[in-house]
């Protein structure tokens, strides 16, 4: 129980599940303005591979992986059989192991600091004058009995039980219920991963800032952040040495990425003396290559750290924590944590040796446990099935808890609380169908096609163009598949796409600006694959799809001047001429249509607004 409320508390400490994430290395780097806490979630995946998965400044969620303190669980006091009835609070004042020698009965009563005090003269008159009267009698008693109580309770416990266990270490080994006991040293790597974690979260947001001012010309602001960042690069390079031996080639890394933050903060301060424009243009375009430099730097030195941790067992101590009851508070932050190793191949190494899919499975399937813990374990399920990585060698015993696990994915999207749960589940269920074709069989199995575009009408769950990004791949993948026409007709999809081909980013941020190309792109392929239904067709020329997407060709900047939602348009465009010829004006026919689809698109890709 001790053990339980020591956890809770240490536990409230940590970020939430909307707290950031550590890009990883496969997405974009970590700290441009494109990186997004599902990076590797949100990269382009309709017709090339998703990107791995987590974090930035958008995320406030995958690197994330990803980056507050994990609370290290106590280990509380063993007590044998015998010490049962040690139950109470008040058990956690009992003696240190030296402390505690067996009294013989007749010293008994003077066992406890309360009842020594009772020796002295003075204090025999006093209690034999309390005895005097009924009140103070009756006060007498109780006081007694709590003492005799904490007298009673210091011979309740198995004193060499205790001895044994408070004056040594309890190892890593396996009890008979093949149950993992987290040693002490198992708590220093999962707090010196979390520490890392949260460091390179810190430096990420700090360069993601500096993208962002340097490009609207902030000189001030700027250098500041430079400084800022500076320090915090410097900090946690510090932290690292001093928590382990860093590998040597890892330091020639540290050195050159301090040596360029120096330069950094060097040439941003140069700039706040000048108002002349074309100085502060050449700085600008100087800064950019550094800035650019040393992200590339650091996200490089974030991933030898993230293999550094893995050589010292960060992973096997983490799904230790996992695997244990006891600590189900820190399912979510532990699983965090592995996300973050995995995004190298080092870690789903670890994590298959270990069977780490199988206790993700479990965590999973189990619907008793916390939504933060399921979420979480979607997570580590995107990033080691992400195309991205070029071993699959892993693939294999996902294969057998496949069906599973995606069943629990796709409950998880029904059920989801908020956008985050949702935006994990689904992009591990995107990921799933693009490896496996009988995951996409399953899916529709589990009526998948209902559940995902019902949730496009709760704002409370599908609240960002990622999460759009995530249900429009699904929807693309399983649109190969014949018999999903029936089911996207039946719950109004049609609509759903052409509302897609519209989306449009809220803010000038570049990567939601490149989630909603995406958007675009995989709507217009999923329309393109189901309008092999002659209905589809139809009902896509009906609710006037042909205009919107003669409009995407014609109008670079309707897609954001994206050549993939161009060439999506164009093959969608002329899925639907083949049907119905007649939906395309002569003139659209001619330019769109009738010539090569490369000719199609270079006549568009060059054309200027002021055209159409």
């Amino acid at each position: 129980m001790d053990t339980d409320r020591m956890a809770s508390r240490q536990s409230s400490r940590m970020a939430s599940p909307q707290s950031s994430r550590i890009a990883s290395p496969q997405s974009s780097r970590i700290a441009s303005p494109q990186s997004s806490r599902m990076a590797s979630l949100q990269s382009s995946r309709m017709a090339s591979p998703q990107s791995s998965r987590i974090a930035s400044p958008q995320s406030s969620r995958m690197a994330s992986l990803q980056s507050s303190r994990m609370a290290s669980p106590q280990s509380s006091r063993m007590a044998s059989p015998q010490s049962s009835r040690m139950a109470s609070p008040q058990s956690s004042r009992m003696a240190s192991p030296q402390s505690s020698r067996m009294a013989s009965p007749q010293s008994s009563r003077m066992a406890s600091p309360q009842s020594s005090r009772m020796a002295s003269p003075q204090s025999s008159r006093h209690s034999s004058s309390v005895s005097s009267s009924p009140m103070s009698r009756m006060h007498s008693l109780q006081v007694d009995s709590v003492q005799r109580w904490m007298e009673d309770l210091r011979h309740m416990t198995e004193v060499e039980c205790m001895c044994v266990l408070q004056a040594k270490a309890i190892g890593v080994e396996e009890d008979a219920q093949g149950e993992l006991i987290v040693a002490t040293h198992d708590h220093v790597a999962r707090d010196n991963l979390q520490t890392l974690l949260r460091r390179a979260l810190v430096v990420s947001t700090e360069l993601g800032k500096m993208f962002q001012r340097l490009e609207k010309g902030r000189w001030q602001r700027v250098h500041s952040t430079a400084v800022r960042a500076n320090c915090h690069v410097r900090s946690l390079v510090h932290e690292y040495r001093a928590a382990r031996n860093t590998p040597s080639e890892m330091q020639k890394y540290e050195k050159s990425l301090l040596e360029k933050c120096m330069e950094l903060t060097t040439i941003t301060e140069k700039c706040l003396h000048t108002e002349d424009e074309f100085f502060l243009k050449s700085m600008r375009e100087a800064i950019n290559e550094i800035l650019t430099d040393v992200s590339d730097s650091f996200s490089h030195m974030i991933d030898m750290a993230l293999a550094n941790e893995i050589q010292e067992g960060a992973v096997v101590a983490l799904f230790k924590i996992c695997r244990q009851d006891c600590f189900s508070d820190l399912y979510a932050h532990a699983l965090r944590a592995v996300a973050s190793i995995c995004c190298v191949e080092e870690g789903i190494n670890q994590l298959e040796k270990v069977d780490g899919i199988l206790c993700l499975a479990d965590i999973l399937t189990d619907e008793n446990r916390a939504e933060s813990a399921r979420a979480e374990a979607a997570a580590v399920v995107a990033q080691i099935t992400s195309p991205h990585h070029t071993s699959t060698q892993h693939l294999g015993s996902f294969l057998e808890s496949m069906e599973d696990i995606v069943t629990a994915l796709i409950k998880l999207c029904g059920s989801a609380s908020c956008g985050e749960v949702f935006l994990l589940a689904s992009a591990a269920l995107a990921n799933i169908t693009f490896f496996d074709s009988m995951a996409c069989e399953i899916l529709l199995q589990l009526n998948a096609i209902h559940i995902l575009l019902q949730a496009c009408r709760d704002r409370q769950r599908v609240d960002t163009p990622y999460s759009k990004d995530q249900v429009v791949t699904i929807l693309a993948n399983l649109s190969v598949l014949e018999q999903s026409a029936p089911e996207v007709l039946q719950e109004k999809g049609i609509e759903r796409l052409l509302q897609l081909l519209g989306e449009k980013p809220s803010s000038s941020s570049p990567s939601e600006g490149a989630a909603c190309e995406r958007v675009q792109q995989k709507a217009a392929v999923t329309l393109a694959r189901l309008s092999r239904d002659p209905d589809i067709a139809q009902t896509a020329i009906q609710l006037q799809a042909v205009p919107r997407l003669i409009e995407l060709c014609r109008s670079p900047a309707e897609r954001n001047n994206s050549d993939s939602v161009l060439v999506a348009c164009l093959a969608a465009l002329r899925r639907l001429a083949a049907g119905c010829p007649d939906s395309i004006e002569a003139t659209d026919h001619q330019q769109l249509i009738k010539p090569r689809l490369v000719d199609s698109f270079l006549l568009c890709s060059n054309m200027e607004e002021s055209f159409v």
